[in-house]
């Protein structure tokens, strides 16, 4: 059994903007992550920015999904789920790797958080593995290092794309683009094409482009706790 632990930090917004939508984080995103961990014996805990429970966006509720499913139906996920800690009650310097599964919520409650910019900033500081997918790099957008320099500048990343964003018709309901916001920062954008997987290791950074991406952040992560 691996003494890792990694601390899956999840959006606590379920309101899609003013369109009376109901949003939060994507299920796979967090599902398919947890599952490849848990095979790995890595423990997986689970936050929110402000704590309490932790809302799925309706959209990605796919039951036929054999991974979500077994997210769902686990007892002792279903109870962390619906009961987080805050970011600010916790030690995060027990956790190997910290990560961002996306959902439209996350554009709401990650980028103006500043437990959410401490957290990024000290776990990579600290030479852990900072990780995010499809809208979870919205943690990313506004966390600035030490030095007083943008953490994404100079870094590569995969994120959701503006092309999939109008896609799913939500660029008029985002507060704002993502993968322009974080390229504004200076970050490089790796991308496939439209709802096909991107996933990017750029150093102790890793990310990815949307759903289908996520287990292979999940291995990634897997992959780089097992090496070090």
């Amino acid at each position: 059994m691996s003494d890792r632990r990694v601390l899956f930090i999840l959006t606590g917004h379920d309101k899609l903007g003013d369109t009376g939508d109901k949003t939060g984080f994507h299920l796979s995103e967090a599902a398919q992550p947890w599952r490849i961990l848990r095979e790995a014996g890595i423990q997986v805990d689970f936050a929110t920015p402000e704590g309490g429970e932790a809302p799925i966006d309706p959209g990605s509720k796919d039951m036929d999904d054999s991974v979500n499913r077994e997210f769902i139906e686990n007892e002792d996920v279903n109870a962390k789920l619906k009961a987080t800690p805050a970011l600010r009650e916790l030690d995060l310097s027990g956790y190997d790797a910290i990560y961002f599964p996306g959902g439209h919520g996350t554009m709401w409650d990650l980028p103006d958080h500043a437990d959410v910019q401490a957290a990024v900033r000290d776990a990579y500081e600290a030479g852990k593995i900072v990780a995010a997918v499809c809208h979870g790099p919205a943690a990313f957008v506004n966390v600035k290092l030490s030095d007083g320099s943008w953490f994404v500048d100079g870094k590569t990343l995969s994120v959701f794309t503006d092309e999939e964003e109008r896609a799913v018709k939500k660029d008029d309901v985002v507060p704002f683009l993502l993968a322009s916001k974080l390229k504004e920062r200076g970050a490089t954008h790796e991308k496939a094409e439209n709802f096909k997987k991107s996933v990017t290791v750029d150093g102790r950074l890793i990310t990815g482009q949307n759903p289908p991406s996520a287990r292979g952040v999940g291995e990634a992560i897997r992959d780089q706790l097992k090496a070090d």
